[in-house]
């Protein structure tokens, strides 16, 4: 019997050790959001310029995700987490000693290679790690973990920074001493994954029929996460309350974690559906709290959003295209997040520049119209085929 305990006890420890790593992983990537426009005001640059340094995330990510998903076949998981954290490390460094614009692109670029590691291995690694079982458990302990911490490191920092101005606040060195603590605890799991020096590097994504339309949708709904992220604090400069935006990303991020239960309950198509109705009007509560200086219609859309850019559109995306992808589905996941990486920056840079030009109430506008259109056309085409069930 106590063996058995000791066991079970040690696995879920194990698995808590990755998960603390993921979620430290993802903190990296949007700590310094909160300081968006006093690094762009530091350096006499505007919002465009900023965006384009947001974007360099996924200017990191997507070589990864193209050349290297293969990678861990070759070296091992454990080994990709390590490497992650250290890239982290660095990128966090960098905006601590030198916090600038061209600090802030390089570091967001470092951390968006670090996330792509990290996220092709962790599913399979937290599966092994509970030795097997239902593999929706390790699932859902890979999105909390990686959900919380996209919104927990500009949280913080706002926290900080609201107790004192600061480009560099006490938030980073902290992360540092986090960073460093995982990489101790990751060092000594296990990690029994056969390894092979011929297995291929690269697998192209792949877009089985009919999985298209939901790369569309999880695009238009990560598009709206991005522009919270990279232009929010810059509407919110105007009426002195950039300091409080972290508290939106935390919002925009991580509260979607809740409504995944109930989007498991409801059929692929449905859950995406909700999803898109749900996204114009989280936007707009979004925009208005923005324009108005009203912080809290800014979190009550950015909860909204969350609901449906992390919930059901997720969900429900992820799960259709899944299931369309049978064989190949390894290849139809990465294709689907091709595409929401995608929306995470081209919708947000093109926003940035139209903010310079003619201001935010201008390209916020336009904004929210062409996501309206987007989304109604993305619905139009959910035609009602066999519905997948979420899992």
């Amino acid at each position: 019997m106590y063996p058995v305990f000791s066991r079970s006890v040690m696995r879920r420890f194990d698995a808590l050790r990755l998960a603390f790593a993921l979620c430290i992983i993802t903190s990296a990537s949007n700590l310094q959001a909160p300081l968006y426009s006093a690094l762009a005001a530091k350096d006499g640059v505007g919002v465009g310029a900023t965006t384009v340094a947001f974007a360099c995330y996924v200017f990191g990510i997507i070589p990864v995700l193209l050349a290297l998903n293969g990678l861990s076949e070759r070296v091992g998981r454990k080994p990709l987490i390590l490497a992650a954290l250290v890239l982290c490390l660095v990128a966090t460094t960098l905006t601590l000693v030198a916090p600038g614009i061209l600090a802030l692109g390089a570091a967001r670029f470092l951390v968006g290679v670090a996330t792509a590691l990290a996220s092709s291995v962790a599913p399979g690694y937290m599966y092994d790690l509970f030795s097997g079982g239902d593999h929706r458990r390790a699932a859902n302990w890979v999105t909390a973990a990686t959900s919380l911490g996209f919104g927990l490191g500009p949280a913080v920092t706002s926290l900080f920074l609201l107790q004192a101005s600061s480009l560099t606040p006490p938030s980073f060195p902290l992360y540092l001493l986090a960073a460093a603590l995982a990489f101790v605890l990751v060092a000594g799991l296990r990690d029994d994954a056969a390894r092979s020096s011929l297995a291929p590097l690269a697998r192209l994504p792949f877009f089985p029929a009919g999985s298209l339309i939901f790369g569309w949708a999880i695009l238009l709904a990560w598009g709206t996460v991005g522009l919270v992220i990279a232009i929010l604090p810059s509407a919110l400069q105007k009426h002195g309350l950039s300091e409080w935006s972290g508290f939106a990303v935390l919002a925009t991020c991580s509260c979607g974690v809740l409504f995944q239960p109930l989007a498991r309950l409801l059929p692929s198509r449905i859950a995406t559906r909700i999803g898109l109705l749900i996204l114009p009007v989280a936007y707009a509560l979004i925009a208005w709290g923005a324009l108005h200086g009203q912080f809290a219609g800014v979190l009550a859309g950015a909860v909204l959003a969350s609901s449906a850019c992390y919930g059901f559109i997720y969900l429900g995306g992820l799960s259709a295209v899944l299931a369309l992808g049978e064989e190949r589905r390894a290849a139809a996941s990465a294709g689907f997040f091709l595409m929401a990486y995608f929306g995470f920056i081209l919708p947000v840079m093109v926003t940035g520049v139209l903010v310079d030009l003619w201001g935010h109430q201008v390209a916020l506008f336009v904004y929210g119209m062409a996501l309206t259109i987007g989304v109604l056309a993305v619905i139009a085409s959910l035609h009602d085929e066999p519905a997948t069930a979420v899992s």
